[in-house]
């Protein structure tokens, strides 16, 4: 997964990671990696999930792992470089690594670990579902009125600071709010696209993440079918899917 977290000057923004390299150096030997090895400067840092990247500037690879990882077993920083480097290298990743780290990452208590880390990294927005063409707080509560008889609780509302190019809108449960994109708060963006982008986000807060066989699940079927409920469906997809 790759991400950013932000800092506060509160915290390091990193801190070196001992025998890093040579763990990078073993799993590029194993997944039988092109060319000579770069050196592996491997940190921790403090993302707000658990994000991990690797950028390669001539003979040095820089890494930086989320320090969710600080305390967890070395096998599953080998499964995390392994992961990285298959990126990198364009290398098939061992089923066993990819499975020991999927384990990992759906574990309850690192969960749990997840929420806690954002809800003190994570950036929590201001409820002002106020925009400047578009109102989320009565949209809202039509929403909950119609399809969820108005038993939803409500989330904090806002729009995002900035637009976003990769998606509409987000709920973060561990900060229990909903974010819209403000590329949707224009006036010549129907409030019929942005209301099928709140419910959504809605049917977010009514089916949580849940565990599967690919992963955390976010959209199961009952999630699709559910969303398709919306009376304006097929017509804001197809306004949605031309929004530049």
């Amino acid at each position: 997964m790759i991400g950013i977290g932000r800092s506060t000057g509160k915290r390091p923004l990193a801190a070196a990671f001992p025998g890093g390299d040579r763990i990078f150096h073993r799993i590029f030997t194993r997944l039988g990696c092109q060319g000579r090895p770069p050196n592996f400067v491997v940190e921790l840092y403090p993302y707000a999930n658990l994000a991990h990247t690797m950028r390669l500037r001539q003979e040095t690879a820089h890494v930086r792992l989320s320090d969710i990882l600080r305390d967890a077993p070395v096998p599953v920083i080998e499964a995390a470089a392994a992961i990285l480097l298959a990126q990198m290298y364009r290398r098939r990743l061992p089923t066993e690594l990819r499975d020991l780290y999927r384990r990992f990452a759906l574990a309850h208590s690192t969960r749990r670990h997840i929420a806690r880390v954002r809800r003190k990294r994570a950036r929590r927005i201001v409820h002002n579902p106020r925009g400047v063409a578009h109102d989320l707080e009565p949209m809202f509560a039509a929403i909950n009125l119609e399809y969820f008889d108005g038993n939803l609780r409500r989330p904090r509302l806002g729009w995002s600071t900035r637009p976003w190019r990769s998606q509409f809108g987000c709920f973060d449960p561990s900060l229990d709010q909903i974010v819209m994109n403000n590329r949707l708060d224009r006036v010549e963006v129907p409030s019929y696209a942005v209301e099928l982008i709140l419910y959504h986000e809605m049917l977010h807060v009514k089916h949580p993440l849940r565990a599967a066989a690919c992963g955390l699940q976010a959209h199961s079927a009952e999630f699709r079918a559910e969303e398709k409920r919306f009376k304006h469906y097929e017509r804001a997809r197809k306004f949605l899917d031309h929004v530049r």
